[in-house]
């Protein structure tokens, strides 16, 4: 058996914002972008991983979610601790200084870890957090 990763969802609660990040910050493609019931999927991801996709949804599209639940969401989003998201890059120093230049918001500056990597960290506008590895020499 072979799988793959072929999508992650993370929640938008403002797709225009998120979108900019996304997009502008990151430098991910757009590959959908789907309106349906006053809400937005933006499906987006790295050109040079075009079966891996990272998609924004909103986080009120699930009709099972309570009222209470969707509350819960939203404050988890507003604290930056509802979702996570591990990117790599084989210049993570370069890339933090490309990203920070956009006005992205900074959570840790490349740093060397204990348990052996070199990482960064940005919030997207809806409060994911998203780290960069710094890939291994080839």
């Amino acid at each position: 058996m072979s799988l793959i990763i072929a999508n992650t969802l993370l929640p938008a609660d403002d797709p225009e914002k998120s979108l900019t990040f996304w997009r502008d910050a990151l430098g991910f493609e757009v590959r959908n972008d789907v309106g349906y019931g006053g809400m937005r999927w933006i499906t987006l991801g790295s050109a040079d991983q075009p079966h891996t996709s990272v998609v924004l949804y909103p986080p009120n599209a699930d009709p099972g979610v309570t009222e209470t639940e969707r509350q819960t969401v939203a404050e988890l989003m507003a604290k930056g601790s509802y979702a996570t998201i591990v990117l790599a890059s084989s210049d993570v120093d370069k890339t933090f200084d490309t990203i920070q230049a956009t006005g992205a918001e900074v959570v840790q500056e490349p740093t060397d870890q204990p348990y052996g990597i070199r990482d960064c960290a940005f919030r997207d506008p809806a409060g994911t957090m998203v780290r960069i590895n710094q890939l291994p020499a080839a």
